[in-house]
């Protein structure tokens, strides 16, 4: 008798997923196959459900790039990972292991990298076929559910803290308070810097100075910009915009000190508006960062063991995925959801 599993399947961009019962993958040489106990929701799937960008998954597929569960069975060759072992199964899937960027560990762009929900299908299911020698392994002290939103929002904020070069007791300006903007800022204090937390919502706001922020600026008011350089005597030495908005990507820019960085991991469709006078007088670096290498989530994943980075999550039932869709897009997701497969029929008081 075939076995089977459910999932929730994109079968048309911008129309709602789709709930099927499909057969149950069998794992292949070099690949495993993964029971799902938890998968996190990314902006990145509504992106990809809504094919905003252009490069678009091939349809139908299964999205989610946040999957965390036990390893179920082994192909053969597989010696990186073994049945019972708990992983995740993130963004970036597998790469080709020897091109001149995954021989200096930046995989990441890899010309032949695959991804996860998205070229592969992914995590809204209850079985995941995954790569091995690219799974996120977790460590013991983080439950399914913490970790899930940690190899995604956790590694890519993370990275993208890296990648300002801010150093110790200089500022940050984290652009965007919510999902991978509350995980930024702890991240941020931990590794010493002072953070300014920027966004439009007051709640957002008020939970970033719970989280530590040294300094809150709602970007609807006034001038931010002008606020963040008379407070920080002359701007943020790293700036990360995690908003998916243009306009963020414009004040973004403007709230970077002279010779500072301005690092971008937001991905709103459009074209991105630089001030090039700005850019070109101040010396500013733009600098794209694309989630991260195995060895920052390893990094990204040890914090979170150590109790020094939590997400905010809001467990909810993969029946609910397109309800989640819909509040992602109106921006109504203060926290990180994650799909409870361990609990199905938990549902949070804000399921509509």
């Amino acid at each position: 008798m075939t076995r089977t599993m459910h999932a929730a399947v994109v079968e048309q961009f911008g129309k709602p997923l789709a709930f099927r019962e499909m057969s149950i993958p069998a794992p292949g040489p070099g690949q495993i196959l993964v029971k799902t106990e938890a998968c996190g929701v990314c902006h990145t799937d509504l992106h990809a459900a809504q094919g905003d960008w252009p490069v678009k998954p091939t349809l139908p597929f299964i999205p989610g790039h946040e999957g965390i569960g036990r390893v179920a069975a082994v192909g053969a060759g597989v010696t990186s990972a073994k049945e019972g072992d708990r992983v995740g199964v993130p963004w970036l899937y597998s790469a080709c292991g020897h091109c001149e960027y995954c021989l200096s560990a930046q995989e990441t762009v890899c010309g032949k990298a695959e991804f996860g929900g998205y070229t592969k299908n992914g995590g809204f299911a209850e079985y995941i076929l995954a790569d091995p020698d690219y799974v996120a392994h977790i460590p013991n002290g983080l439950s399914s559910l913490e970790a899930a939103p940690l190899i995604c929002a956790g590694i890519t904020s993370y990275k993208g803290i890296k990648e300002t070069g801010a150093r110790p007791g200089e500022w940050i300006a984290i652009s965007g308070a919510g999902g991978l903007g509350h995980l930024a800022i702890q991240y941020a204090k931990v590794m010493g810097l002072k953070v300014c937390a920027v966004d439009i919502d007051d709640g957002k706001l008020a939970h970033a100075t719970k989280l530590g922020a040294d300094l809150v600026i709602n970007a609807r008011e006034g001038d931010p910009a002008a606020t963040l350089k008379t407070a920080t005597g002359g701007g943020a030495h790293g700036v990360l915009i995690t908003a998916p908005s243009l306009g963020a990507f414009r004040q973004g820019v403007a709230m970077t000190r002279k010779r500072g960085t301005c690092v971008l991991v937001g991905l709103p469709p459009g074209e991105f508006p630089v001030p090039l006078f700005d850019v070109v007088a101040n010396c500013i670096t733009i600098r794209g960062s694309f989630v991260g290498t195995r060895a920052d989530m390893a990094e990204a994943l040890a914090f979170g063991a150590e109790g020094k980075v939590k997400a905010d999550i809001e467990p909810q039932p993969l029946s609910a995925i397109n309800t989640v869709f819909d509040r992602l897009g109106r921006g109504d997701v203060p926290s990180r959801v994650v799909i409870d497969f361990e609990n199905p029929s938990h549902a949070s008081a804000r399921e509509e």
